[in-house]
């Protein structure tokens, strides 16, 4: 007898669960754990962004990996580093951070840099996520703020897309729509998984 697939909202919300749990698991750890964790995905991610100009990050919510390693050291290497600001049922735009910006929560409580900000084009977007698989399907919050966004900007010009997560949030497969942009590559603290180009759907 087979079983119905589980909908798309019932997954996301299991796959949230798992990653939940995993944070709390890391945190009980201690601070140490947690500076192993985003340095480990720091020595992941910097060798491959070797020649990037505009590299978009973001801000984590409390159960996302946090990139801040990685941003701290682009920046240190003069690089410009960018984050997120949203909006509703709309791309996202992206402003050019430095260590003095003041950042500030924005829609859905997420943090992010004041609309006065630099307005810049990222030639690499680091995309935070509930979960992936090995194709590079990756399953968001469910507002669809980074599919809109890739799509928007792979239309005008290259733009390489990188998914980070916990190891845990890695699966085997994850069902896509027709709008789901797939990433690049993805990368947790301890492996790197590129993806060669697919089709959408």
């Amino acid at each position: 007898m087979t079983h119905p697939s589980p909908s798309k909202t019932d997954l996301r919300a299991s796959l949230r669960q798992a990653r939940r749990a995993f944070v709390l698991s890391l945190r009980a750890e201690g601070a140490a754990a947690e500076r192993h964790i985003a340095e480990s995905l720091a020595a992941q991610v910097l060798p491959r962004l070797a020649g990037a100009r505009v590299v978009a990050g973001y801000r984590p919510t409390p159960w996302e990996i946090d990139p801040g390693a990685i941003e701290a050291a682009l920046l240190a290497a003069g690089v410009t580093v960018a984050l997120p600001r949203t909006q509703p049922n709309a791309p996202l735009t992206f402003h050019a951070i430095d260590r003095n910006t003041v950042i500030t929560p924005g829609l859905h409580g997420i943090h992010e840099p004041p609309s006065s900000a630099p307005v810049v084009v990222p030639d690499v977007i680091l995309v935070p996520l509930v979960a992936a698989d090995r194709r590079g399907v990756r399953m968001g919050q469910g507002g669809g703020h980074y599919d809109r966004t890739l799509e928007a900007l792979r239309a005008t010009g290259p733009v390489r897309a990188i998914g980070l997560a916990f190891d845990v949030q890695v699966v085997d497969t994850l069902p896509a729509e027709p709008h789901d942009q797939r990433l690049d590559a993805l990368a947790t603290p301890t492996r790197w998984l590129e993806f060669s180009a697919v089709p959408s759907s």
